[in-house]
């Protein structure tokens, strides 16, 4: 199905640039801002005034001298003291919770144990801790864009069902809707929630709150209890078809290996997850294991950086170790370079403030995967008198895209 664009749309395509032109190269003028958008003067001058109105932006205290003969112009940078963001990692023993800033600093966190699998149990406890720190961030007079939820589990993006979270007991589970109404009744403020797999968020975190540009394509190994891969492709999320893509852990090691908790045999989560890494030796194979994980998805994708993630990676240091050692094993006897693989900058936190990164990677890209809107421009233009009857057409947008980020602000 598809619709047209309006100016409302419009205008959120054209926030998003400015944002992003800000994010990039923070100091950026109004006029710098036009020149770099191709957006005229007067559109500029207006979406900053609301930027800044909604604590998005702040500018400098007073001009500074401008390129050439010009007058003085003010700096603009994203407003990382105001904005806050919040991500929540649903894992298989605990929860945990961040807030963080518009550039990835990490305001606060919490981790307590997950009290029960159950999906209402979960909604109960995860309300519980996300409304308690909305009162601090009212009481810190901070502004909340928006939470983001991750879990370890195939998510279909457009309905914010659970396909399939094996480690939870979970099939067809509509959580996004469970959560947003949990929200509601508890009386947290209104907001965008936004859901997504472990691995997916992880990978987030590295790519969104990245200096300058992200690294793209980035892979994120997330190694827990589960196994999972979180893609980044062409500045989206590649989740496949129905949101199963990057369920790494689920791919056959071994023809009739040991049980899987999925009910396959010879999964790579019983070599590389959490479970398996009793002892010494075990944890030395599982790092072969991933190794070799590592070397298929680079062939599969040849990503500019592959990070290696999770409890499992963080608390067995060695595990990496002996992964990129098999990696560059492979990679000398085929004579082909060795992939960049490091270690993940958040560490235990990576999913959590990926979950976060999350509602800021959707309020950036107000138009969903594969709806064209206009050929070679950066930004849009609102329609003149002349030409009012040109339509802007994209697909229909998923219900969170459509709604866009609804800002919170207590002041």
């Amino acid at each position: 199905m598809r619709t047209t664009g309006d100016q409302h749309l419009l205008k959120r395509i054209n926030r998003s640039v400015l944002l992003r032109l800000l994010r990039a190269q923070p100091g950026l003028s109004r006029a710098r801002l036009s020149q770099q958008s191709g957006l005229t003067k007067s559109t500029v001058s207006t979406l900053v005034r609301e930027l800044l109105d909604e604590h998005w932006l702040n500018e400098a205290s007073a001009p500074v001298a401008a390129d050439g003969m010009g007058r003085p112009s003010t700096p603009l940078r994203l407003n990382e003291d105001v904005r806050v963001l919040i991500g929540v990692e649903v894992a298989v023993e605990f929860l945990r919770i961040v807030c963080v800033s518009l550039t990835g600093i990490v305001i606060s966190k919490a981790e307590v144990p997950l009290e029960s699998t159950q999906p209402d149990r979960v909604c109960r406890q995860t309300t519980a801790m996300v409304h308690g720190l909305c009162q601090q961030l009212h009481s810190s007079k901070l502004v909340l864009s928006g939470v983001g939820v991750c879990l370890p589990g195939a998510i279909n993006d457009d309905s914010g069902i659970v396909r399939f979270a094996p480690n939870l007991g979970w099939r067809g589970v509509k959580f996004l809707d469970m959560i947003s109404r949990a929200f509601a009744d508890a009386g947290v403020p209104a907001t965008s929630i936004h859901l997504q797999n472990d691995a997916d968020a992880a990978a987030l975190s590295e790519y969104e709150f990245a200096a300058g540009e992200g690294e793209d394509p980035l892979i994120f190994i997330n190694c827990d209890v589960g196994v999972g891969a979180g893609i980044v492709l062409n500045d989206r999320l590649f989740t496949g078809a129905v949101g199963t893509a990057g369920e790494i852990g689920h791919t056959i090691m071994q023809i009739d290996g040991p049980l899987c908790s999925c009910g396959r045999r010879g999964c790579a989560e019983t070599f590389i997850g959490s479970r398996a890494l009793s002892t010494d030796a075990r944890i030395e194979r599982a790092g072969q294991y991933l190794g070799v994980l590592v070397q298929n998805l680079d062939v599969m994708f040849n990503p500019c950086t592959i990070v290696l993630g999770g409890k499992s990676c963080v608390n067995n240091p060695d595990l990496i170790g002996n992964a990129i050692q098999t990696l560059s094993g492979y990679a000398q006897r085929a004579g082909v370079p060795v992939p960049t693989v490091r270690s993940a900058r958040y560490g235990l936190l990576a999913a959590a403030v990926g979950a976060a990164a999350l509602v800021l990677h959707r309020f950036l890209r107000p138009i969903p995967v594969g709806a064209p809107v206009m050929a070679a421009s950066s930004a849009i233009e609102p329609a003149s008198d002349s030409n009012r009857q040109k339509k802007v057409t994209h697909r229909e947008p998923t219900r969170d895209q459509a709604n866009g980020v609804n800002d919170v602000s207590w002041h």
